[in-house]
């Protein structure tokens, strides 16, 4: 009977391995908790689970159950892989660390272990052990992308560009635009007199700021350029001068016609662009006049004009530590007087300027904004905008318009740098304010009131 159970639970096992790799996770579920009922010490059916129950976002019972499996067989390197990424998640950094460590005594071999501790210790800004580890990795299997790619991000926060950039040649964010693509890549072989298609890759930010890569390339000769981008880009895109043709990807793109293809964000690579060369002539995007004068009369307010961006895309990675929590948190900023507040906060939070904090008046556009030429039109006529790590900040500066960044203290995005008030991408319109320590975002909020205020006080007071 037991031995028909152990058959049982093992059949079960299997099935739920199957419904994982499916993508069913409830069926896959229900299969490995009816294993570990006919087989309480099938110590792969509590692994599975946990992977199952962290997937759907219960971490609680995810961490019970890597636990528990780990409680039956100890020396499972993957188990202990997967709890630190919960832990981590979770920033629980310690008990992470421990994990991990665990992962490598029982796995000294293994690139994952050393790239996840690399990752962690990074994360820490632990920099010279995350560095060491991640170069274990690599040394391990130097094929074993993930290592660069968390290399990458290291690298090109402390500005070693050369390194970093080669690093980050690892991502492979472009693959399904590779595979369709006839024509050949282009990696740095001369462009005079070909046509070249930059292709898109990473989120609108990304866009925004290496779109600016289009004139490097004129200048090494090419021909024709063509960007191609997210829908709601295009017609902002369209007004880069050194762009031939932009075309959005929901539209009918050709699979060749170019003498040359490259990703986006591989172009500071073969480029070789260092801390010095970063071009950084500001601004490079315009704003539709025509669309201007649409929202001109929205915007008749006489007095200081500041735009205001609290939360990006939930989906990012890392958008609980770079977004904030609610509106409120800007509350202090209605203190300072001779300022109107127009809201640019599109999509998550959106609905909150119906219901601002006391005090702290909004003018709502987000919502009537159709897309980034839009959003150009009314940043273009403000004074300043104040905003966290979204496309927003890129559209701002690239815009030439005064933007205030408000970055989160853990794994602040590597383009910003680890230090500073400034930004090599945009200089002379960028501020920086960093929290002081993760979570800290009152005390950022409260500097950008007494800059927001001395920003007021310098003013040119307006002449009846």
């Amino acid at each position: 009977m037991q031995n028909q159970q152990r058959t049982d639970a093992e059949a079960q096992f299997f099935e739920g391995n199957r419904r994982m790799a499916a993508g069913d996770f409830v069926a896959a579920e229900n299969c490995f908790r009816q294993a570990i009922q006919l087989a309480p010490d099938l110590a792969e059916a509590y692994g599975n689970l946990g992977f199952v129950m962290d997937h759907q976002g219960d971490v609680v019972q995810a961490e019970v159950c890597y636990r528990q499996s780990l409680a039956l067989d100890p020396a499972c390197s993957q188990l202990y892989l997967n709890l630190g990424a919960l832990l981590a998640g979770q920033k629980r950094f310690e008990q992470a660390l421990v994990a991990y460590e665990a992962a490598i005594f029982n796995d000294p071999q293994s690139p994952a272990a050393w790239s996840n501790l690399g990752a962690l210790y990074a994360g820490m800004k632990r920099e010279d052990e995350a560095e060491s580890c991640l170069r274990k990795a690599i040394q391990l299997d130097g094929s074993y992308a993930k290592a660069h790619f968390n290399l990458s991000y290291l690298l090109l926060r402390q500005g070693r560009f050369e390194e970093g950039w080669r690093c980050l040649e690892a991502r492979d964010w472009y693959a399904a635009l590779a595979n369709y693509l006839a024509c050949p890549r282009w990696q740095s072989e001369s462009l005079v007199g070909k046509s070249l298609l930059i292709g898109y890759e990473a989120g609108h930010g990304d866009m925004i700021q290496f779109c600016r890569y289009a004139k490097v390339l004129k200048a090494q000769g090419a021909r024709h350029v063509t960007l191609l981008c997210h829908p709601a880009l295009k017609t902002l895109l369209m007004t880069l001068e050194t762009v031939d043709e932009v075309l959005a990807y929901d539209e009918n793109i050709p699979k060749s016609g170019w003498d040359f293809w490259t990703p986006l964000m591989s172009l500071p690579y073969f480029c070789q662009t260092r801390a010095e060369t970063i071009p950084a002539e500001i601004p490079y995007l315009q704003a539709n006049a025509g669309l201007m004068a649409k929202w001109r009369d929205t915007l008749s307010d006489a007095s200081l004009r500041v735009g205001l961006v609290w939360k990006g895309n939930p989906k990012f990675e890392n958008d609980a530590d770079r977004s904030l929590a609610s509106l409120d948190l800007l509350a202090p900023l209605g203190a300072v007087k001779q300022v109107s507040f127009i809201s640019l906060q599109k999509g998550e939070g959106e609905d909150e300027v119906l219901r601002p904090p006391t005090g702290l008046s909004l003018l709502a556009l987000g919502s009537r904004m159709t897309d980034f030429a839009d959003a150009a039109a009314i940043v273009a006529q403000l004074d300043l905008v104040i905003c966290v790590d979204t496309a927003m900040a890129h559209l701002t500066a690239a815009l030439g318009k005064p933007c205030w960044l408000l970055l989160p203290d853990y794994m602040t995005d590597w383009r910003w740098g680890s230090e500073g008030a400034g930004s090599l991408w945009y200089p002379g319109v960028m501020r920086i304010f960093r929290q002081p320590q993760s979570g800290d975002w009152k005390v950022v909020v409260q500097d950008v009131v007494t800059a927001l205020q001395e920003f007021v006080a310098a003013r040119p007071s307006s002449t009846p």
